[in-house]
């Protein structure tokens, strides 16, 4: 519990210097993940009332830690409240402007430049330079003591830094960059509990996992927190499955066997056996898409029929059926009013009302889409260029210029690093903007940039 208390106010300290660094430069998008009109109540009884998830108040919460770089992670909302009080999800962004703003491209240029466009566009090597280039700072300062901390709220950010690594070995196939990725999944894995022995658990089961110190979740288990994390952990497991000179190699086999035990028994099973409904098929977009995640990639993996059909069961429901919502993921996309090439949808089930998804949690459900795209998994090529639109035109519509939400209205952070910049690699036009980006340029910007160059350049 020392050790948990120490990385809390540690965390703190490095969110007041973020917070000071933010008001006087460069501003990211908002990162915790909870839309407006959601409780911050928690229900302690293991069973959430559906619309009563574990979320997050932006008046109270305990900021997550964040890097002593002024641009390298989203702040927290209340690090947001500062820069903009009167809303939360809203951060003031000034970001330093290229000289010339680019306007948006055509919706002719949007909608399919793959094939043709892969020249003139930043090498990987040039990305894997940048991404060197504040590799070690976010180790040491950020990404490695979130995951050695007892605090289940330090596993939100790290999400990222397993996220940029992974990208970045996908770019170049070098190994340090996995190594580092497996390092964080792994030193987590090695600090979970049984429920049990957790103090203040609502479950008390024999399930592990962590404990929240964040204030208004001391104590308890948190599957958003868990889920954000671990969808890309899955997908770090499944480039090693998928990638032979990995898969048989020892070393990575056996990190790979216990990960993956681990993953399916507490994290899936465990969320799954202790209430479908409430922490599997989330109230909203945004948190039921990193179920659907981690049940595509755990469906690829598992070598048990029994699972696999749990894990297809799971995607299916949230992409097409949701068993507790009268919509579903496929159901919420609706033509954009202000563009017909592009997509609109709202976060909450059965809603097609403006605004719409905020941009900051609508990178959740692209970091999803895309990923299920490319595994050729319910998501086609005409989704991708759809939503390449609705980045390119609607949110983004200039160099400078965010919406805060996907109908292109309010004003944004112009945060894309967590899944709207990944649908880079579809279009070399997009791609060359998001070079010239001036927010959250740091190791998962850079790390998804180099995956995007290689993807577009057919390697």
């Amino acid at each position: 519990m020392s050790e948990s208390r120490r990385s809390n106010t540690s965390g703190l300290a490095l969110s007041s210097l973020l917070s000071l660094a933010l008001l006087v430069g460069g501003a990211c998008g908002p990162n915790p993940e909870a839309t407006p009109g959601e409780t911050a109540s928690v229900d302690t009884s293991g069973e959430n009332a559906q619309g009563t998830p574990e979320a997050v108040n932006p008046e109270t919460q305990t900021p997550a830690p964040s890097f002593q770089d002024e641009d390298a992670l989203a702040p927290s909302d209340q690090e947001a409240d500062a820069l903009a009080p009167s809303d939360s999800e809203a951060v003031a962004e000034a970001p330093s402007a290229p000289a010339a703003d680019l306007a948006a491209p055509s919706q002719e240029e949007a909608l399919g430049t793959t094939a043709q466009a892969a020249t003139g566009i930043r090498t990987v090597a040039a990305w894997e330079t940048l991404f060197l280039g504040r590799w070690n700072s976010e180790h040491t300062s950020s990404f490695l003591p979130m995951s050695k901390s007892l605090d289940s709220w330090q596993f939100y950010n790290l999400g990222y830094g397993v996220d940029g690594n992974t990208a970045m070995y996908r770019a170049t196939g070098k190994t340090q960059y996995l190594d580092r990725a497996l390092l964080y999944a792994n030193n987590v894995v090695n600090n979970a509990k049984v429920s049990s022995s957790l103090p203040r658990s609502q479950f008390k089961d024999s399930y592990m996992g962590w404990a929240s110190a964040r204030s208004d979740t001391v104590g308890q288990e948190v599957p958003l927190f868990e889920s954000y994390c671990w969808r890309y952990v899955t997908r770090m497991l499944r480039v090693i499955k998928e990638t032979p000179a990995l898969y048989n190699n020892s070393n990575y086999r056996a990190q790979y066997d216990k990960l993956l035990a681990f993953t399916e028994r507490n994290m899936f099973e465990k969320w799954l056996k202790r209430g479908a409904n409430s922490y599997i098929y989330r109230v909203n977009t945004h948190m039921a898409s990193h179920w659907a995640y981690m049940a595509m990639d755990l469906s690829r993996m598992t070598t048990d029929a029994t699972k696999k059909a749990t894990y297809m069961t799971v995607f299916n429901n949230i992409n097409r059926d949701m068993p507790n919502n009268t919509s579903s993921l496929r159901g919420q996309l609706k033509t954009s009013m202000v563009n017909p090439a592009a997509y609109f949808w709202a976060a909450n089930w059965g809603s097609s009302a403006r605004p719409g998804q905020d941009v900051a949690h609508g990178n959740g459900v692209m970091a999803y889409l895309v990923e299920a795209r490319d595994a050729g998994m319910e998501w086609t090529a005409t989704d991708m260029q759809k939503f390449v639109v609705t980045l390119n035109n609607v949110i983004w519509p200039s160099a400078t210029r965010y919406a805060n939400y996907v109908d292109g209205t309010g004003s944004g952070t112009g945060w894309f690093n967590d899944g709207l910049m990944k649908l880079g690699r579809y279009d070399a036009n997009l791609q060359r903007r998001l070079e010239t980006h001036k927010v959250g340029n740091n190791t998962q910007f850079y790390g998804n940039g180099a995956l995007n160059a290689k993807v577009l350049s057919g390697q």
